[in-house]
């Protein structure tokens, strides 16, 4: 089993079939392409409304929407929460759903795309290193606290899949955030060092060789090669061996699925990827930190690992949701409203307003 599993993870991070063709039907008919559920069709006034932003890290243009909350006021002063996209993830999908959620709770949000990635520029195409995500998360602080209405001493943060490996590392020195979350952590470096449950340990020297050839045809001039970009069919889904990239397929590919979000990154990445870790220096976190991950995830152990870490976490507090995989975080209604009321709660006693007119959190 051990074998099969490691050729399946070798194959997912080695194919390159296009996919670029890939379209959704919600993301279609959504003015604003959420294709959640519950998602903004129309800013009301009274109500949360959505508003599509840009702004630039260095010379990339980043696309992201704020999402104000019931009878936003900018003459009042409300806290702020960051929300960092899964990796192949989109603002549009989960990251979105969160933010809209936390924003009915009396929240100014920010979900933004990565550089490189979804509607946001930089080329070559899905460029997928830490130090790229990291500052994304940084830059989102830079906007929001400038935007109106937003109290900048009082900004949190939450990171999911993905984003959440990469939030933490961001949080270790960026202060601005008063409060962390996490939602389904993902350690990105430990995967693709190790593979997903260790299972590729073997062909380590392998993929940083097939790494280093990549960067190097991409120096010279060459074509840009991808990993994981792989065309998938349900009945391929139905026969992998992991809940995460099972439960992941349908989500990305068919029920949530949106034209700018890809699994796929460039080959050369990594280089980058394989020398990282989260979990590095957690010790430097020193805010109040919660993370949430579901009872049944078979990403679980990426969570329990950081937590562990975090020695000098404020009043930190691993909170399961029972039942629940990684992927059923995203969508599942009372999975997403059990999540949504920790975080509610977590944020309303670790962020605070300095507006005499005090917002109901």
């Amino acid at each position: 089993m051990k074998k099969i599993v490691a050729i399946f993870m070798l194959a997912m991070s080695i194919v390159t079939i296009n996919t670029t063709n890939a379209q959704s039907s919600k993301a279609n008919k959504n003015p604003y392409t959420l294709v959640y559920a519950g998602a903004i069709t129309e800013n009301v006034e009274g109500e949360v409304n959505i508003h599509p932003v840009n702004y630039k890290i260095k010379n990339i243009e980043i696309a992201a929407n704020v999402y104000t909350p019931a009878n936003y006021d900018p003459a009042n002063k409300y806290p702020a929460i960051v929300v960092a996209h899964p990796n192949g993830g989109v603002k549009e999908q989960v990251a979105g759903l969160y933010a809209q959620r936390l924003a009915e709770q009396g929240y100014i949000t920010i979900a933004a795309d990565a550089a490189y990635q979804g509607a946001s520029g930089g080329t070559p195409r899905n460029i997928d290193k830490p130090a790229h995500r990291i500052e994304d998360i940084h830059a989102m602080a830079d906007y929001i606290t400038q935007y109106e209405g937003v109290d900048k001493d009082n900004v949190g943060l939450l990171g999911i899949c993905g984003g959440g490996g990469y939030s933490l590392k961001a949080a270790q020195a960026d202060k601005r955030f008063k409060a962390v979350a996490t939602l389904s952590m993902f350690n990105s470096g430990e995967v693709r060092r190790n593979g997903f449950m260790k299972s590729q340990v073997s062909t380590i020297q392998e993929r940083l060789k097939e790494a280093s050839d990549a960067r190097a045809l991409e120096a010279a001039g060459g074509e840009v090669r991808y990993a994981a970009d792989l065309e998938c069919s349900d009945e391929m889904a139905d026969k992998m061996p992991f809940d995460l990239y099972r439960e992941g397929h349908y989500y990305y590919h068919r029920t949530h699925a949106h034209p700018n979000s890809t699994f796929r990154y460039t080959m050369s990445s990594l280089i980058d990827l394989m020398t990282f870790d989260a979990t590095t220096n957690m010790d430097l976190i020193n805010q109040p930190l919660l993370m949430i991950a579901g009872s049944n995830a078979d990403t679980y152990y990426m969570t329990d690992d950081a937590f562990n870490k975090a020695s000098n976490a404020k009043n930190k507090e691993l909170f399961l949701i029972d039942g629940a995989t990684h992927i059923e975080t995203y969508w599942k209604p009372e999975y997403v409203s059990e999540a949504v009321n920790k975080l509610t709660d977590f944020f309303g006693n670790n962020l605070r307003t300095n507006d005499s007119k005090e917002n109901k959190i």
